[in-house]
């Protein structure tokens, strides 16, 4: 069976610091592509950071047609490789957590967060559900929270994809965090066994201002089990072969990393 083979990153988390993750990004895909990967996954916000009130927000915030972002799009790594990476979007005034796809140093597209959380009041929803393709893998995307809607995934089921890319920060109080630490693998495995997709997911780990986050960062087949995933509180690559389907449904047979 074709597969193609793709990666997701758990990375330390950068606030403010477009450099530092720029240097990431270009140390990462150098990893992912002397392994050959052609689909390459990063957290929700991971460019500029999660930053959730307005004012912080609107002061790193990248409009995609500046000349500003057409710079930092120039110092993305050259790669065969398809990136999807989380930054924080301005357009017309509005904010947007948004995941941007670049292939051949240009962005091919964008994915907006759907369902916003009562503490991301300073963003605007998105409304479309862009599918996209690399080597006849079709995927969507979702981020974080979108997952814990099963519209939001069967949105990306209908349109024809089988994977769906989740770009995720789970940086929360330890109290929290020791709460959810079984519960995202959970949820984003009912997302896969209602629709039959595979799901990626990328995040970030390490400790801040009394917040923790752990990951996980993993590759669940559709049967909404676990066939992939990098050790919690670890920075790494998880790499994975997808196969390609003849056919997305929510019964396909789940395989084992290659």
């Amino acid at each position: 069976m074709k597969t193609v083979r793709i990666a997701a990153a758990q990375t330390c988390e950068y606030r403010e610091d477009i450099e530092a993750a720029l240097g990431c990004i270009a140390e990462v895909t150098a990893q992912a592509e002397s392994e050959r990967v052609r689909l390459l996954c990063f957290p929700e916000g991971f460019l500029q950071g999660y930053l959730i009130d307005e004012t912080s927000a609107r002061r790193v915030a990248l409009d995609l047609s500046s000349g500003e972002f057409k710079g930092i799009l120039r110092r993305f790594p050259q790669t065969e490789a398809t990136i999807v990476v989380g930054i924080i979007e301005t357009e017309g005034g509005r904010l947007f957590n948004t995941a941007v796809v670049i292939q051949g140093g240009s962005v091919i597209g964008r994915y907006r967060k759907t369902y916003l959380l009562d503490a991301e009041k300073a963003f605007d929803a998105g409304t479309e559900t862009p599918i996209f393709e690399v080597d006849g893998l079709r995927f969507g995307i979702n981020i974080c929270y979108d997952t814990n809607f099963p519209e939001a995934a069967r949105k990306v089921s209908e349109f024809g994809a089988s994977l769906l890319v989740c770009a995720a920060n789970n940086m929360m109080s330890r109290q929290k965090a020791e709460a959810f630490r079984e519960l995202h693998n959970a949820v984003r495995g009912e997302r896969c066994r209602e629709t039959g997709l595979w799901l990626v997911s990328s995040d970030v780990t390490g400790e801040r201002d009394g917040r923790i986050a752990w990951g996980p960062t993993a590759v669940l087949n559709p049967e909404g089990e676990v066939a992939g995933q990098l050790p919690l509180e670890k920075t790494g690559l998880l790499i994975f072969d997808i196969p390609l389907s003849v056919q997305n449904g929510p019964h396909q047979a789940g395989l084992k990393p290659a």
